[in-house]
């Protein structure tokens, strides 16, 4: 549910502990329960997924910014540029990380 919220679209396939998002052309996002029942939010994840936005014009870094906070996704970096353009970073509510940030 959250990542459909996330991306305000509907799954392209679900069963039983797997779930994806056709995300276009040559691209999905595929999530799997698979056997991790030890695992916490509070594990810490270090590595990211990143949603390159095509344009990602920094006003448009700053709206998606701007809507996932407010639909209470927890922020872990604020909009800051970082050369390549304005990027922000969020989690998923099992600790995992998304970057936003301008497709190079």
């Amino acid at each position: 549910r959250f990542y459909g919220d996330l991306l305000g679209m509907s799954p392209s396939l679900e069963t039983s502990g797997y779930i994806a998002f056709d995300l276009g052309p040559g691209a999905e996002l595929a999530l799997w329960s698979g056997q991790f029942e030890d695992l916490s939010p509070g594990v810490p994840r270090t590595s990211e997924v990143c949603l390159a936005i095509e344009g990602g014009r920094p006003d448009e870094i700053t709206a998606i910014f701007k809507q996932w906070q407010s639909k209470g996704v927890t922020i872990l970096q604020e909009p800051h540029d970082v050369g390549f353009g304005l990027t922000f970073l969020a989690g998923d509510p099992d600790g995992n990380r998304i970057r936003v940030a301008p497709k190079d």
